[in-house]
């Protein structure tokens, strides 16, 4: 499972020039200190399975860059593929840390994973943030986009309402169409 994976989103990292060596350090500790490739995306909606988290990131990246083609070509392929795969890295916790835990049996209403109490309380967006930004420089505009990726859909997004960058506002609709239209008819 995990070597598919890595080769799914191999030829997505060829689309980064500048920030190679960052990126790969990153990947680093992720693959090998992490639940990067193992991880589910969520506790029971979407993705709820092992390997969701990678298969999710993967899926948001391909969206993301299919739109920026289309409505900002400007916006680097390198900066749409260091934000869509990363923009829910805040999933696997941190190193020896993993952010969800799984159940043996799943609840009544159906949750497979629980989130781990012994991490400091933070949204998923933040942690992502500050997990990325340990290894890869990014513009204010690429850390606008993890920051805000969930759009007005929480409390948070309404910070920046009407006021987004356009990298902000496709890593959004890319996240959203990504595990609504496309992950759901899996």
């Amino acid at each position: 499972m995990k070597s598919i994976w890595r080769q799914r989103y191999k030829p997505l990292l060829e689309k980064i020039v500048h920030r190679k060596e960052q990126v790969n350090d990153f990947l680093n500790i992720l693959e090998n200190k992490t639940n990067w490739l193992t991880a589910p995306a969520s506790t029971m909606y979407h993705l709820d399975r092992e390997g969701g988290l990678i298969e999710h990131s993967v899926g948001v990246t391909k969206t993301l860059l299919k739109l920026k083609n289309v409505l900002a070509p400007e916006i680097s392929d390198e900066s749409c593929v260091i934000i869509g795969l990363f923009h829910d890295v805040g999933k696997v916790g941190l190193p020896g840390k993993p952010y969800y835990i799984k159940l043996r049996t799943p609840t009544r209403n159906g949750k497979k994973y629980i989130i781990n109490r012994e991490l400091a309380a933070m949204g998923v967006a933040t942690r992502s943030l500050m997990l990325i930004s340990k290894y890869i420089s990014l513009s204010e505009d690429e850390a606008q986009a993890i920051a805000y990726h969930d759009g007005q859909y929480i409390p948070e997004g309404r910070t920046i309402a009407h006021k987004e960058k356009a990298l902000a506002l496709l890593i959004h609709y890319a996240d959203y169409w990504t595990a609504h239209i496309l992950e759901r008819n899996e």
